[in-house]
């Protein structure tokens, strides 16, 4: 007995595909080779260096996956450990109330973006079109995030002797400036103000952006007679530090 044919019935075979694998972004061969050269360290794994350097907005969907999101996570944790060995070695006699202004001052969001910015890690940052076309690369978050990233990575690929020579390289000069713990922002704008007989400032909460592991708070500081100052920064209260330093440098005061 003949079997009927499949396309004389109506009937035909499901074309099952299989979903497409997320395509990895990577920096390249020379770009990556330029980086190692500007970040000391030759990677094992050159794939740490594409993930370190990729924004969430090259790989919408999978973020947690093929973004710098993790080992920023990782890195920014690895910065406050070396940075919080070092303090105590420099600072023998101080106490913990003067070792924690300073630990924020060497691990805060401006910081590592100043530092990402001088040593021009916003040419490797992997972004997409829209999101370059809006000034991300020099975006202050998202250099912070990157260097972070990039700590955790070394971290990852060399151990925490090789992320230790790359912070103590780079941080050198931060360090240098910490003879003194520094003041909070907020305290010496107030200070100013009051100094003056002028109305007390005023903080008003503009955006908060990012992921639950890292969120990005913008604030605005008012002050009477003058124009608004706004920070950034990963909780309201440093955002708040950081617009007070904003409007302290306005009104030509050193923070």
């Amino acid at each position: 007995m003949t079997r009927p044919n499949s396309s004389h019935t109506g009937k035909r075979r499901k074309n099952r595909s299989r979903p497409r694998r997320a395509i990895t972004p990577t920096i390249g061969f020379e770009k990556r080779q330029e980086f190692e050269t500007i970040v000391g360290h030759k990677f094992d794994d050159p794939k740490l260096v594409d993930r370190a350097l990729t924004h969430s907005s090259t790989v919408p969907g999978q973020a947690a996956r093929l973004s710098n999101e993790r080992l920023e996570f990782l890195g920014d944790r690895v910065l406050g450990l070396v940075v919080a060995e070092a303090l105590m070695k420099r600072f023998e006699m101080e106490r913990e109330g003067g070792l924690a202004p300073r630990l924020n001052a060497l691990v805060n969001r401006v910081i590592c973006a100043e530092i990402a910015e001088e040593i021009g890690l916003d040419a490797f940052i992997l972004l997409d079109n829209a999101e370059r076309a809006r000034g991300g690369a020099t975006r202050q978050s998202i250099l912070a995030n990157a260097m972070e990233a990039v700590i955790g990575a070394i971290y990852l690929d060399g151990g925490l002797a090789k992320a230790e020579a790359f912070i103590t390289t780079y941080w050198k000069n931060a360090f240098k400036t910490l003879s003194e713990a520094p003041r909070d922002p907020k305290s010496l704008l107030q200070e100013e103000l009051q100094g003056e007989g002028r109305p007390m400032p005023s903080y008003h909460l503009k955006s908060r952006d990012g992921p639950d592991h890292a969120p990005v708070f913008v604030v605005e500081v008012e002050v009477d007679g003058e124009k608004p100052a706004s920070g950034e920064g990963p909780t309201k209260q440093a955002a708040e530090r950081a617009a007070a330093a904003a409007m302290l440098n306005a009104l030509g005061v050193e923070a």
